[in-house]
């Protein structure tokens, strides 16, 4: 169960949900993440009352105002080859979706585990009942 938050500069409700789309079907693809499990904050900054700062050649990478933020915080189990491949897909689908060049796309990713989560009731339902099926498996694999 992923939770995401996606801000963006210059950005109406058009792109951020193309954006928004673009990572689901990332996390779908690349990590497994069932397809109703959709959890976004959708977040545009006009540039006056609100905006993004950033370096605009950090790591030579040249970024400038069509920058978008792309937070993930997930549990943890996911292999290093397959959160490349997420970040990758999200940055190819981002492109295709909203028109976002890949050099704009930055994600950071934030892993947890279950009993970090309650998803209403102040209980832990991942801590009070088996995992769902995009949970690890004890050995670190997927399920």
């Amino acid at each position: 169960m992923p939770f995401i938050r996606i801000d963006a500069l210059g950005s109406d409700p058009e792109r951020l949900n193309a954006l928004g789309r673009a990572v689901h079907d990332a996390l779908v693809e690349a990590v497994g993440i069932p397809a109703d499990d959709r959890f976004q904050v959708l977040v545009g900054h006009d540039g006056s009352r609100s905006t993004l700062r950033y370096d605009d050649g950090y790591l030579g990478i040249r970024r400038d105002d069509g920058l978008v933020y792309v937070a993930i915080t997930m549990r943890s189990g996911r292999a290093p080859a397959q959160k490349q491949a997420l970040y990758r897909r999200i940055a190819e689908l981002a492109y295709e979706y909203a028109g976002t060049e890949p050099r704009n796309v930055f994600v950071t990713l934030t892993e947890n585990e279950p009993i970090d989560w309650s998803f209403g009731e102040g209980v832990a339902q991942y801590a009070e009942r088996p995992a769902p099926a995009d949970a690890p498996a004890p050995s670190g694999s997927l399920s």
